[in-house]
């Protein structure tokens, strides 16, 4: 068996949301340069389009596609599932990045946030998910199945707020959500995985990774002193999409730099 085959992804078709900027975007052209055919959407149609033809232009072995879908309404979802539906009868992919996020401080926090936030991060995914599983069921097989991969967040496995409530609550259940249709998606041959980023430069985190010089803050109070890079998202992804993740199911990966396993710290550190 050689690295080609464990990654490869000749002959896959992948959906990924939000995949215009930011890890979404990261995800699509690992896809492409893996050999899959992948099919970018997001409320912007106009910037998939774009992007789409900046990964095409790449010279990699696979194809992306890019057009509008919104996760945050069951009539969103209802047009994005029809409309994949419409470019393909089968589906080995779906990667559910769309996500949305609101910051303010205690006392301040809005109770608009939260349906808000949970709609399109934990609702939305799910029905999505749902919508599109006949379509995942088609493509598994016992050795190699469908896979699903849900992109949740450090702040889903650690009590952080940062004053963005809504959205760690959010990303804690996906993780949770993850593991649940894990177990009952592994009767259809269909993987169920999570990513749990870490900070990354894109369009959410831009308030504090656009500037080199925050962003090198931001890494610092990172335990391995960086922030996150476009090819740790790849790694993973092609792991859990290839060959070589083809018996994982239910895992969260934490591509966080460490923050994951940060604690109180070494409270008997002085004592030797």
């Amino acid at each position: 068996m050689t690295p080609e085959t464990l990654f490869s992804l000749q002959g896959k078709t992948a959906v990924v949301t939000g995949g215009a900027t930011g890890i979404g975007r990261m995800a699509a052209e690992a896809l492409i340069w893996a050999g899959a055919r992948v099919l970018i959407a997001s409320r912007k149609g106009d910037a998939c389009e774009a992007v789409a033809a900046e990964l095409n232009a790449l010279g990699a072995p696979g194809h992306a596609e890019g057009f509008g879908g919104d996760v945050s309404t069951k009539e969103g979802i209802e047009a994005l599932a029809s409309e994949v539906q419409s470019r393909t009868d089968r589906l080995d992919i779906l990667m559910n990045n769309a996500g949305v996020s609101w910051g303010a401080s205690m006392g301040e926090f809005p109770y608009d946030a939260w349906d808000r936030v949970m709609s399109v991060n934990v609702a939305g995914l799910f029905d999505l998910t749902q919508k599109l599983l006949p379509m995942l069921k088609k493509s598994g097989t016992p050795n190699d199945p469908a896979r699903v991969v849900n992109v949740g967040s450090v702040m889903g496995e650690v009590p952080m707020g940062d004053g963005a409530y809504s959205y760690s609550a959010s990303k804690a259940a996906v993780l949770h959500l993850t593991k649940i249709m894990a177990k009952e998606f592994s009767r259809h041959h269909i993987t169920v995985n999570a990513l749990a980023p870490g900070p990354f430069v894109s369009r959410m985190t831009a308030f504090a990774t656009a500037d080199a010089d925050n962003r090198d803050k931001v890494g610092k109070s990172v335990p391995l002193k960086r922030v996150g890079r476009d090819e740790d998202i790849a790694g993973c992804l092609l792991f859990l999409c290839g060959r070589g993740g083809s018996y994982v199911t239910g895992a969260v990966i934490p591509v966080s730099g460490g923050l994951n396993v940060v604690t109180a710290g070494d409270i008997f550190g002085e004592t030797h």
